[in-house]
């Protein structure tokens, strides 16, 4: 069996009992090095096999290798496996492999840092990585206009790195001019980890923020309000 294991934050704590009992059920764990040392803290008498960014093809095809031969096999992403994890490669990789594939859903920053912000996804919302590693940043603007247009709450994914610090400002200055009004806004950082912050802001002041490949984002749209320090987008009930 190959279990795509959505790890949530990293901890036990924000995994689903789903998730738990996969890698229990696992004699090998792969991963990105920084999630494997996570779970080691946790996770105990596994075999764990990790590689850096961009080493995504490799750990995978060794977990397709690996389950080919009959070991059960956990690849692991941080959040949702389905959401800018591992889930689709593992079944691009093995299209033509005889491996019974299992996804096992996770909690996305999405949905964990929106609890920390209060409810701003209470009504429709769009969700776009600022990461132009894989898709080009024109393709990414073109997203965040539409969505600003349609006045979607967004959740911004991999908002800054080091070679991309200015993303955020102009992903703000994108949607500033598809919203007449100065909309209230949100980040939080290392959710469900050391240094865990969440901060309800405008979009203004946003703008120049700092940020890293830890947060994450959110835009309201224009019914989006700040209730007592809370970031809240109303249903309409």
């Amino acid at each position: 069996m190959l279990y795509v294991v959505g790890m949530g934050a990293g901890g036990v704590a924000t995994m689903t009992k789903e998730a738990v009992l996969a890698l229990e059920d696992s004699a090998l764990v792969v991963g990105y090095d920084l999630y494997i040392e996570m779970l080691k803290k946790d996770i105990k008498d596994k075999e764990f096999y990790s590689t850096p960014m961009r080493g995504e093809r490799e750990r995978c095809l060794y977990a397709i290798e690996r389950a080919e031969k009959g070991d059960n096999v956990s690849v692991v992403s941080s959040g949702d496996s389905g959401i800018y994890g591992m889930a689709s490669l593992i079944y691009e990789m093995s299209a033509d492999r005889d491996i019974e594939i299992k996804v096992i859903a996770g909690m996305t920053a999405a949905v964990s840092g929106a609890a920390l912000l209060g409810a701003p996804i209470g009504h429709d919302f769009s969700v776009i990585s600022l990461s132009d590693l894989l898709t080009p940043f024109e393709l990414i603007e073109k997203r965040l206009r539409l969505a600003a247009q349609g006045d979607m709450v967004i959740v911004l994914y991999n908002p800054a790195s080091r070679k991309r610090r200015d993303y955020l400002k102009r992903a703000c200055h994108i949607i500033r001019q598809a919203r007449d009004v100065n909309v209230v806004c949100g980040y939080v950082q290392n959710i469900g980890r050391e240094g865990e912050k969440a901060v309800v802001t405008d979009i203004d002041a946003l703008k120049d923020t700092e940020v890293n490949m830890f947060t994450t984002v959110f835009i309201g749209n224009s019914r989006t309000r700040n209730i007592k320090g809370k970031m809240v987008t109303p249903r309409g009930f």
